[in-house]
């Protein structure tokens, strides 16, 4: 079997939204009970991440890690026709992930414990992101 649909995750500006509800719906949605699912950010300014959904303060701190190493001051960028967040966003992206593949197992995201999957805002502005999730299986 096999199953698409495409999410809207609004963003309030740069920072981790957390989507796993959303993408947990979707597999239930599917009917696919044993499987992968894929998920797959339609962006260049913003990735997905698997990561610790019960310490908000690692979050914050992959934030900090990565505004030392793709700043919004850099000099050296040459690309900036929307701002000057916008290539360290791109830079971000690239660095990270902009797509995630999870088992599917019992009907839902085989996730561990402390996991979530969250959408990562690069950009300073909200935004309305794309989401799209492919789930194949039986």
């Amino acid at each position: 079997m096999f199953f698409q649909a495409t999410i809207q995750v609004p963003t309030d500006g740069r920072g981790t939204y957390e989507i796993s509800r959303q993408i947990q719906e979707q597999v239930r949605l599917s009917g696919i009970g044993q499987g992968l699912c894929h998920v797959f950010v339609q962006h260049t300014s913003a990735s997905l991440m698997l990561c610790e959904n019960a310490d908000p303060l690692v979050r914050r701190d992959l934030e900090a890690f990565m505004q030392r190493i793709a700043p919004d001051s850099g000099r050296d960028y040459e690309h900036s026709m929307e701002g000057p967040d916008d290539m360290p966003a791109h830079i971000r992206s690239v660095l990270t992930n902009m797509d995630l593949t999870v088992p599917v197992s019992g009907g839902r995201c085989a996730l561990g414990t402390w996991q979530g999957i969250y959408l990562w805002e690069h950009r300073h502005s909200g935004h309305r992101r794309q989401v799209m999730i492919t789930i194949q299986g039986q």
